[in-house]
């Protein structure tokens, strides 16, 4: 696959040392595009670090499994995704704003003894070797289903949808770009992460949105995976 200037056609492409960057609630999938505000010092040295080398950065969210999660140096989850930095721009004010590109996903190894402020990770690529490959699985995907997932959920919460796009877009980057965009919590983000394959990550969304329509009606306020 292609990320900005780099193509990544197999996993020895990639390090096998990221840094990484813990943050609740974020999902970057593979092909997507992550935009984000960065603003702490320790994150602001990762993003020097990266554009200097190979603009990889890993995105992982603290473990939603640990309770009391300690905030500085958090528990990190068992999957994360590494994005290339394809887009960045100085504030003014001492903040970076970029953007992540979705490169794979990685299982978090062993975490290193270094002397830099972020965190860096070994990580294993192959289990996720055909996140490489755009479009695999598309065919299994039950799209109706999904569409019909969606147009319950914009209706229950009285949202609009441009679906002559929504038709338009190819089912991987339909099912990825819908995943980012749900209002979901950190569960449910790893859940829709980890997700096997692109199928099992449609029908995870489907069960997650059909579940969060249901609480709604019936008063329970949004979903939450146990």
């Amino acid at each position: 696959m292609q990320a900005g200037n780099a193509i990544y056609e197999t996993i020895a492409d990639l390090p096998p040392v990221l840094p990484v960057f813990p943050l609740s609630g974020a999902l970057l999938l593979p092909r997507t595009q992550l935009p984000l505000n960065i603003f702490e010092p320790r994150y602001i040295d990762m993003i020097d670090a990266a554009l200097s080398g190979n603009r990889l950065i890993g995105m992982v969210q603290p473990s939603p499994d640990v309770r009391n999660n300690d905030s500085d140096k958090p528990v990190l989850a068992d999957v994360g995704c590494v994005g290339r930095l394809t887009s960045f721009q100085e504030s003014g004010d001492g903040r970076y704003l970029v953007t992540l590109q979705g490169v794979t996903r990685f299982a978090v190894g062993a975490e290193l003894d270094t002397i830099t402020a972020f965190r860096q990770v070994e990580c294993d690529f192959a289990p996720f070797a055909e996140d490489l490959r755009s479009g695999i699985g598309e065919e299994d995907v039950d799209r109706p289903g999904l569409l019909k997932a969606l147009r319950s959920y914009l209706d229950a919460n009285n949202l609009e949808a441009d679906w002559q796009s929504v038709s338009e877009a190819e089912t991987e980057v339909l099912v990825n770009a819908l995943c980012m965009m749900c209002p979901y919590g950190p569960q449910e983000k790893q859940a829709l992460l980890e997700a096997q394959d692109l199928r099992t990550r449609a029908e995870t969304l489907i069960a997650i949105t059909e579940m969060d329509i249901a609480r709604t009606q019936n008063g329970d306020g949004g979903t939450t995976l146990q």
